[in-house]
């Protein structure tokens, strides 16, 4: 029996697809916008557990097309927890820090008060309300930051406006923890092999890299790695106005996650040179 992966060129479902008994499906095999044909898709498989690492993240668009993201990011994970529950299956589903309302200072922890400010994270939130409403026995591992060699990322982002401009701006007060795709994927399946085991501990988790840093300081230090001239000027965000409101406290508590599954913290520094490599930005 085989893993079930919602996902296949995304950041993470890239990372999961070279992991060891995973069948990844693209949206050509179960497209999220109909949330049937993901649960018709599950039980046909009959799989030993499912991860969904797929998502509508378009954050401004989302402003735009709330209805459509709702259907992918709420309806799609309600029914793949529907089928994981009549299978009696385990259901790993990746979530964002963007269902907090991004204030204070303090990490945000599992159990604390959720209030997005936005439409990618409103219909994340009711997706995370669905699963747990399922009765299927699940973990919901909310991330940040997200990067890799693959996808749209700020990583990605910054290497190549260094083609552009010697110096850029990039906000100081958004501040939260770098996240590579290739330690969430790990964490995903790590969570899905103790899942496996017990039931019990079914919940929401937070996951992401350390230590804190702002947007700033991270373009600071991919250009440091990578050997770039570019300098960079701090700015506010509120000089960078974009569609989406974009939460300035993304720092998430993740102290549960090791109680509970004895998974650390990456160091994202460490994460960022293999990704780095990969892009071939540094030598191996």
């Amino acid at each position: 029996m085989t893993t079930l992966v919602f996902g296949k060129t995304g950041q993470v479902a890239h990372q999961l697809l070279s992991l060891d008994d995973m069948l990844c499906l693209s949206r050509l095999d179960a497209d999220l916008a109909n949330p049937a044909a993901c649960r018709k898709k599950i039980l046909e498989i009959r799989p030993k557990a499912v991860i969904n690492a797929a998502a509508y993240t378009a954050v401004d668009k989302a402003e735009e097309e709330e209805a459509l993201a709702e259907i992918v990011n709420s309806d799609a994970p309600k029914e793949m927890a529907s089928a994981c529950k009549e299978l009696n299956i385990p259901f790993v589903h990746i979530s964002t820090d963007y269902v907090f309302d991004g204030a204070g200072s303090k990490p945000n922890s599992p159990e604390g008060a959720t209030l997005p400010s936005g439409a990618y994270g409103r219909t994340k939130l009711k997706g995370e309300i669905n699963i747990r409403n399922s009765g299927a026995y699940y973990a919901i591992l909310r991330t940040s930051w997200v990067f890799s060699a693959q996808g749209k990322n700020f990583v990605k982002t910054m290497l190549r406006s260094v083609n552009k401009h010697d110096t850029l701006e990039v906000v100081t007060d958004q501040i939260g923890g770098p996240t590579s795709a290739r330690s969430i994927a790990q964490t995903c399946d790590r969570i899905t092999k103790v899942l496996l085991k017990t039931d019990s501990k079914s919940g929401i988790y937070h996951f992401c890299g350390t230590p804190s840093i702002s947007r700033a300081d991270f373009a600071r230090e991919i250009f440091r790695q990578a050997k770039k001239p570019t300098k960079v000027t701090a700015i506010k965000t509120s000089h960078y106005p974009t569609l989406a409101k974009r939460p300035l406290n993304s720092r998430l508590n993740c102290i549960s996650l090791k109680t509970s599954f004895d998974i650390s913290q990456p160091d994202w520094r460490d994460d960022l040179t293999i990704v780095l490599r990969d892009l071939g930005e540094i030598n191996s």
